[in-house]
């Protein structure tokens, strides 16, 4: 009997990662209009930016419901589960922290779970949830896990490039008029995580200084414990990306993963996010 993790499929963990650390993934509900889908069942993210540049519809993706989480927690319990850490996407960001401690208040109480929020999406989520199934993995007792999550979250950050700000109009996240600025003047927005919530982190020239500016935000750390790189159908940007993080950490260990729809319908393709776990 061990401890197991849950996660919501804004983590962005490979499909296949996630099964050999024994990571339950909760999808969510992505829209295109009166169509929709679940995140990894069935969309992919390449079908998805497909979808995405042409569809009439602009996307919206929906929490899990109560009723999906504690059915994962449920199935966990009867298959033996000794404890369950649930960890999510940010609340500040997201209902989905809110959805998952419901589901724990209602589900069978055999063993405990612990609900956490990670203040991050994507695969900053996904590095936390990894390294809180690699304690579980260990044998280690709830607690434990959950305080290995703990400090996973604190030292987990995260920093990202938008290619383009087209999608974030669509989304109705900014204006059409600060969109046009951006692109007559060419400069590419980033991205960064502070306190649980998305801020702009800058303006690159380019996009290669972009680029640039997310091996210096790894270059800039020390004792990295894990890192992971999420691209939205860029894949050769993000293969090359690896090759230059190599010289800061291992390659092999390197995770390269797609973004998914929760923060794919608003960056659109060309998103590059660094996700780094260090001490």
């Amino acid at each position: 009997m061990t401890v197991k993790i849950v996660t919501d499929s804004t983590s962005d963990i490979p499909a296949k990662l996630a099964e050999m650390l024994g990571i339950t993934v909760v999808p969510v509900h992505v829209f295109f209009g009166r169509e929709s889908f679940l995140d990894g069942v069935d969309i992919t993210p390449s079908s998805f930016y497909q979808k995405l540049e042409s569809s009439s519809h602009h996307p919206t993706t929906s929490q899990p419901a109560v009723g999906d989480f504690v059915n994962a927690y449920n199935s966990l319990i009867e298959a033996g589960a000794s404890g369950i850490l649930s960890v999510h996407i940010s609340s500040k960001i997201s209902g989905t922290f809110s959805s998952a401690q419901r589901a724990a208040e209602i589900s069978r109480k055999e063993v405990g779970i612990e609900v956490l929020d990670s203040g991050f999406n994507s695969i900053g989520l996904g590095l936390i949830a990894i390294a809180a199934a690699k304690i579980a993995q260990a044998g280690e007792s709830l607690q434990t896990v959950l305080e290995g999550a703990r400090k996973a979250v604190a030292q987990t950050d995260m920093y990202g490039i938008f290619d383009t700000l087209k999608y974030v109009v669509r989304g109705g996240r900014i204006s059409k008029a600060k969109a046009t600025v951006a692109s007559i003047i060419g400069v590419k927005p980033m991205l960064k995580f502070s306190d649980g919530a998305i801020l702009q982190g800058g303006l690159a020239r380019t996009y290669n200084k972009g680029v640039e500016k997310l091996i210096d935000f790894v270059k800039s750390k020390t004792g990295i414990i894990s890192l992971a790189i999420a691209h939205s159908a860029v894949p050769e940007e993000a293969k090359k990306l690896k090759e230059s993080l190599g010289k800061y950490f291992t390659e092999d260990e390197i995770i390269i993963t797609e973004l998914g729809p929760a923060l794919g319908a608003h960056g659109g393709p060309g998103v590059l996010l660094v996700a780094v776990q260090s001490q």
